[in-house]
């Protein structure tokens, strides 16, 4: 498990402005005030607003628990009407039991284990459950399904069908846009449930002892660096509570484990961090003049620990640039020089050259890969610097622009193997377009023509059947598996020796994945 940011937000205050603490809130009659239309939209608008931070650009899910049925409907609603008003696009499914008053009023000890049959249909839950009919019908508009909650065992289908589509981010071949954002629950899948790529627990509901620490765990199985740790998000008076669960349950010092220091414990850390990194390497340029290998090493390792603090931070709401001591570009810098360093090492372990210390590394790539940067984003960029062109008399800040882009190009992992063709196109075709249209229509042409291209020198140079080839191709795209040495030299038009069939193999799916990476991922809406 790692450590665990928990954040507070909706704190009730008195008039003075001091928070009210938890033993005042539990003698007070308050759900009129938590159930209320404003405030749910508030947590909801709050919500929006951060989900994306929160799950590194939906690369995560998140689960919202509430405290009762009534409350749930509400929030949903909000959620969808917001939709409509296209406030958002996050994908917001639910599910509840059609108890007559599921409250969970105590909240007191274990949050029992679900009822995957809905529960017992009577004319005081009969409401309860047409409204979660009317949210299935969401699901299924949604994903293009066919689920129900017409009795227990379709009740139950739809259940596991939430299940499964929560853990679709965990598969290789997961598709954007066909998983849930946020699960909304009163109790349901906060014991038991276990989704590697939900990170991220929105809670509105009163928690405490092994409940709160059953639901808290959620979010909080590690996955990479990038899921260094899980996000809570409070929208209750919890902190009594959570150190409480956590005296309970761990030993004294356990809150320096379970729960992740404050933000400005990560800033300095992080200021600290790049103390360290200047004094191996002051400029970005003084990287390139690193020479021992044990020199270079120092400062991957230096700067691989600002990548992870940073990305910490980038977790809390109160992130801010500005309070770290290197800016936003020169972090840039530095990381188009890690990301150099990076592939200079990859290209001396395919050139089957001397072993080195650096080839042992890991360089974390995960942490420093931003979804939006692709291929159709850079696209719209160079076709602003054509509108640009066409309007500005500047010509040296159109050039500024072109430039700005390929080091953009530079500093992102997925597109670094797209740089020389993208520089291509800007030195050939640029200067003549005419519109961004024009731009569009062009550059997916010469794309679509160098892909061919690549495809036809691998078949040539490995003697390989071309269907055969495009089949291993569309296998390996959909799947994410990579073809066994035996698929490859089937499709060979001359088979290699036996002491050749391994290695040949090798070096054919690694030129197929080469090629994936190069023309297929990362390229957006194009």
């Amino acid at each position: 498990m790692g450590g665990l940011p928990v954040e507070y937000w909706g704190k009730l205050r008195r008039k003075d402005g001091a928070f009210i603490g938890d033993e005042e809130v539990s003698g007070l009659d308050l759900k009129e005030f938590f159930e209320s239309d404003k405030r749910i939209d508030g947590v909801v608008d709050w919500i929006i607003e951060n989900h994306d931070r929160k799950t590194h650009g939906r690369d995560f899910s998140a689960i919202m628990c509430v405290g009762s049925v009534d409350a749930l409907t509400k929030t949903y609603e909000a959620f969808q009407r917001k939709k409509a008003e296209g406030k958002h696009d996050l994908k917001v499914a639910t599910i509840f039991t059609f108890a007559a008053n599921e409250e969970d009023e105590d909240a007191n000890g274990l949050i029992g284990e679900p009822d995957v049959t809905g529960g017992p249909v009577s004319a005081a839950t009969q409401h309860s459950r047409d409204k979660l009919a009317g949210y299935v019908a969401d699901y299924n508009a949604m994903f293009g399904t066919n689920n129900s909650v017409k009795d227990g065992k379709a009740f139950y289908v739809y259940y596991k069908a939430l299940a499964k589509r929560m853990k679709w981010r965990d598969r290789k071949d997961f598709i954007d846009g066909q998983g849930i954002d946020i699960l909304l629950v009163v109790n349901m899948f906060l014991t038991g449930f276990d989704a590697k790529t939900c990170n991220t627990l929105y809670v509105d509901k009163n928690l405490r002892y092994h409940g709160l620490i059953q639901a808290f765990s959620r979010t909080n199985r590690i996955l990479g660096q990038k899921k260094s740790q899980g996000n809570i998000v409070c929208f209750r008076n919890l902190k009594a509570k959570v150190d409480e669960a956590i005296a309970l349950f761990s030993n004294k010092d356990a809150d320096e484990t379970i729960l992740i220091a404050p933000y400005q414990e990560y800033v300095d850390r992080f200021n600290e961090a790049v103390m360290e990194l200047l004094k191996i390497a002051p400029t970005p340029s003084a990287v390139d003049r690193l020479v021992s290998e044990d020199d270079i090493l120092a400062f991957v390792r230096a700067f691989r620990e600002l990548i992870r603090i940073r990305n910490v931070l980038t977790s809390f709401t109160e992130f801010n640039d500005d309070d770290l001591s290197l800016d936003a570009q020169r972090f840039e810098d530095f990381k188009s020089k890690y990301l150099d360093i990076h592939d200079r090492m990859k290209s001396d372990q395919d050139d089957d050259q001397k072993a080195s210390i650096l080839n042992e590394v890991d360089f974390e790539l995960e942490l420093i890969r931003r979804d939006n940067i692709n291929v159709a984003y850079i696209l719209a960029l160079l076709a602003s610097v054509v509108t640009e062109q066409r309007e500005a008399e500047d010509a040296l800040d159109t050039a500024s622009k072109t430039k700005t882009i390929l080091d953009l190009l530079g500093s992102e992992p997925r597109l670094r193997s797209k740089r020389e063709l993208i520089e291509e196109f800007i030195t050939a075709y640029l200067p003549t377009m005419k519109s961004a249209e024009q731009t569009n229509a062009t550059f997916e042409e010469f794309w679509a023509e160098k892909r061919e291209a690549a495809f036809q020198t691998i078949c040539t140079e490995e003697k390989l059947d071309r269907q055969g080839f495009a089949g291993l191709l569309e296998a390996y795209q959909f799947s994410g598996k990579r073809p066994l040495t035996d698929e490859v030299i089937a499709i060979m038009t001359e088979a290699p020796g036996i002491l050749q069939r391994k290695p040949s193999a090798e070096r054919v799916v690694t030129r197929m994945v080469d090629l994936v990476e190069t023309f297929d991922e990362g390229m957006g809406d194009i």
